[in-house]
């Protein structure tokens, strides 16, 4: 069912579907709630399931020229507090992911587990940054083209071939992102901190879904990063990039929802 709440000067809108135990579903660069339509499926037979639509994406309304993970945590905490809603889950994808645990540093009472769903705690390394502006600059030229390439890189090379349906719909997921929404996207991920200590300090479960042929975070990176996780859970898909609910959804689904048990036991 979908919903929208007012947050600042604009709209929210989210889906909430399902029953029981909340948790909530945090969507990447150029996503939407739609992207998660699997995994809500999925999981809302046994939870209560919240996708947002981020900050300038899907139908939410943009908020300015800089969408800083704060912000969105901001704007996440909000629906959740419309929703009378004080535990959860969340599970934040790439983007999704660095609103998780700004979320988690703002809020750790509210949480009962986080998923870092092809993410990372690190903050952008100088190199990162000098291609976030880049890619400013080519969104500025012509965003469309932009769009497009860069989720068909968020697949694995390989399975590009035969996930062509899978690419096509994040890609009409991706069109729906104006221009300024996407700058304020990569302006705010570009300034992010380094949130690395929540790992190690965290005192509920985290979980971290790693792709061996992520084109986006390094898979040694993230696994040397998940030895600082106190309560670990990983799953690590060996065929996959930076999409696993889209390019191994079973495996995926099925770790999200064991995972989940686990925090809230």
């Amino acid at each position: 069912m979908l919903k929208t709440t007012q947050f600042k000067n604009g709209k929210v809108t989210f889906s909430d579907t399902g029953k029981g135990r909340a948790l909530v579903l945090l969507h990447g660069f150029l996503g939407s709630h739609k992207i998660w339509a699997g995994t809500i499926e999925c999981l809302s037979k046994s939870f209560r399931v919240i996708a947002i639509d981020l900050p300038g994406h899907g139908d939410t309304d943009c908020f300015g020229y800089v969408h800083t993970s704060e912000l969105i945590a901001k704007c996440v905490k909000h629906v959740m507090d419309d929703l009378r809603l004080k535990k959860y889950v969340i599970i934040g994808h790439s983007m999704g992911g660095y609103a998780a645990l700004a979320f988690a540093d703002l809020f750790p009472d509210t949480l009962r587990g986080l998923c870092l769903y092809h993410s990372t705690a690190f903050a952008d390394s100088e190199e990162k940054k000098r291609d976030r502006t880049r890619s400013i600059k080519v969104v500025k030229a012509n965003h469309k083209i932009f769009t497009t390439e860069v989720v068909k890189n968020l697949f694995a090379a390989k399975n590009t071939k035969y996930l062509k349906e899978e690419i096509a719909f994040a890609q009409k997921i991706a069109a729906k992102t104006s221009k300024q929404s996407i700058i304020a996207s990569l302006e705010g991920m570009k300034d992010r901190p380094n949130r690395d200590m929540i790992l190690g300090m965290a005192h509920y479960p985290i979980m971290m879904v790693i792709g061996e042929l992520d084109n986006v975070l390094p898979c040694g990176q993230l696994l040397e990063q998940s030895e600082m996780i106190q309560n670990k859970h990983i799953l690590y898909l060996e065929h996959d990039g930076h999409m696993g609910f889209l390019e191994s959804p079973r495996a995926s689904n099925a770790a999200l929802k064991k995972f989940i048990r686990v925090c809230f036991k």
